[in-house]
């Protein structure tokens, strides 16, 4: 009989609980306010996207030029994209790297001290990227600069070092390696790069790159004899100079990002 009048106690307070919270929900529609015991769970983030600009300057065919291409990345995680892993790049059939003394430099002697420890024929151009971290309830951003060598080659293939110097808030010095390979039309040569991952603080996630700017080889006013250059085709092909980037994040994820230089008028 205990029993039986303990479990019709439980009962009668499980019902004035149930009966509380309907008119409680009653009261908070009438106020204008909505309670939901099914939450909308948050929207996945968004999938991690590359635009590229190429420039050249001078612009016309046949000319021994600089070649400047500019990656922006998006999405990701709290806006931050995921980093990349590994990138290709495209160049247009017939543009080449024109390197009049072949002097190269090692990811050791990048490493161990720096642009200082490469010959200056060795380099082939510089740049910047911007890098964010989703630190707790910040970002970190933080700018950097970019210098690429000659590298030695591999079984007779160019290859180029790049050395990425950050400085605050995250003194960073980091040196990846890629190739140039050959391609197929409409595209020649493709410069591939291998992205090690960048840490940052403590239990915190690696480092991503937002923008990404190298300009390879020296414009006429600003290039001697014997300066590195990039060879533009002696002609413009229908519809201007094709470059593709196709692009590996850590996330697992490719995407790609066309771009085309018009023809010069």
């Amino acid at each position: 009989m205990r029993t039986t009048a303990v479990l019709r106690n439980a009962a009668c307070a499980l019902a004035t609980a149930l009966a509380e919270l309907a008119l409680a929900v009653t009261a908070s529609s009438a106020a204008g306010n909505s309670i939901s015991l099914n939450p909308t769970p948050p929207e996945p983030p968004q999938a991690t996207s590359a635009v590229i600009t190429p420039s050249l300057s001078p612009d016309r065919p046949g000319a021994r030029a600089a070649l400047t291409l500019t990656i922006q990345y998006a999405g990701g995680e709290f806006g931050v994209p995921s980093p990349v892993r590994r990138s290709v790049l495209r160049l247009p059939a017939g543009m080449s790297l024109n390197v009049p003394s072949l002097h190269s430099c090692t990811a050791a002697r990048l490493r161990a001290r720096g642009p200082s420890g490469c010959p200056a024929r060795s380099q082939l151009g510089t740049g910047h990227a911007l890098v964010e971290t989703h630190a707790g309830a910040q970002t970190i951003t933080e700018n950097v600069t970019l210098r690429a060598f000659l590298g030695p080659p591999n079984n007779l293939q160019p290859t180029f070092e790049m050395l990425a110097q950050g400085y605050t808030p995250l003194d960073e010095r980091v040196v990846f390696g890629g190739s140039v390979l050959s391609g197929s039309a409409p595209y020649g040569e493709q410069l591939v790069m291998s992205i090690p991952p960048v840490p940052t603080l403590p239990l915190e996630p690696d480092a991503s790159i937002v923008t990404f700017s190298l300009t390879v080889g020296a414009s006429k006013g600003h290039r001697t004899h014997d300066q590195n250059t990039v060879r533009v085709p002696s002609t413009c092909p229908p519809g201007g100079f094709p470059f593709d980037g196709e692009f590996t994040y850590a996330d697992g994820s490719v995407g790609n990002a066309l771009a085309t230089i018009p023809c010069p008028s």
